[in-house]
């Protein structure tokens, strides 16, 4: 049999040669796209084989979809460790909307995003995010921080294509305005000072009418 610890250097070894062919991969993607970058430069950058690289991966495209599996899932931790950290219902939901619009932003849309947002890993992370807010939301409509008229699956979609939206912002300020009007979305309107005064003010240059008798 083979030694334990020799398993876990040879685990060790293959790990961090995995690492260094996403790290370069996405390197030379980042500096020259996605359709410029070789296997045989890959495989020269990183220090390895052409024969040992195609042991890892079949293509740089498969590579690239890994590289994002990863970026992804750390992601999705970043996320778990927002909402951790935060206080009540209402502040967690606040903390995680805003974290992931903020990933959104920096992440912007590019034809190389198109590409790796096809892979199946992308729609495993989707469900999970949409899991993460609708608990967030199902908790903050049980302490009142969110309206209950609307179900929270429902909302949990208003807020993944509201949020979508900080991807094309031109700032961070920005963003983080996107995330305040979406906020207001998910209170109920009978809570809002807004919608209080509307039922209560009469709109400037309109005088009240009332039925003579």
């Amino acid at each position: 049999m083979v030694p334990k610890l020799w398993n876990e250097t040879i685990k060790a070894h293959r790990h961090a040669v995995c690492e260094a062919i996403l790290d370069t991969t996405w390197a030379l993607v980042t500096e020259y796209g996605p359709t410029s970058v070789t296997m045989s430069q890959i495989a020269e950058e990183t220090g390895i084989g052409r024969a040992t690289l195609y042991k890892y991966f079949s293509s740089v495209e498969a590579i690239l979809v890994a590289w994002h599996e990863c970026q992804v899932t750390r992601h999705l931790e970043h996320l778990t460790e927002v909402r951790d950290q935060a206080g009540d219902a209402g502040e967690r939901l606040e903390a995680v909307l805003e974290a992931y619009a903020l990933i959104a932003y920096e992440h912007h849309g590019t034809e190389l995003a198109a590409l790796l947002h096809r892979g199946e890993h992308v729609a495993r992370a989707q469900h999970k995010l949409s899991a993460l807010i609708r608990d967030l939301l199902t908790e903050a409509v049980e302490t009142g921080d969110v309206r209950n008229d609307v179900a929270p699956d429902e909302l949990a979609r208003y807020c993944l294509h509201a949020l979508a939206g900080a991807s094309s912002l031109p700032s961070k300020a920005a963003v983080r305005r996107l995330v305040t009007v979406i906020l207001a979305g998910l209170h109920s309107p009978a809570a809002t000072p807004a919608a209080a005064g509307a039922a209560t003010t009469t709109p400037p240059g309109r005088r009240r009418t009332g039925r003579r008798s």
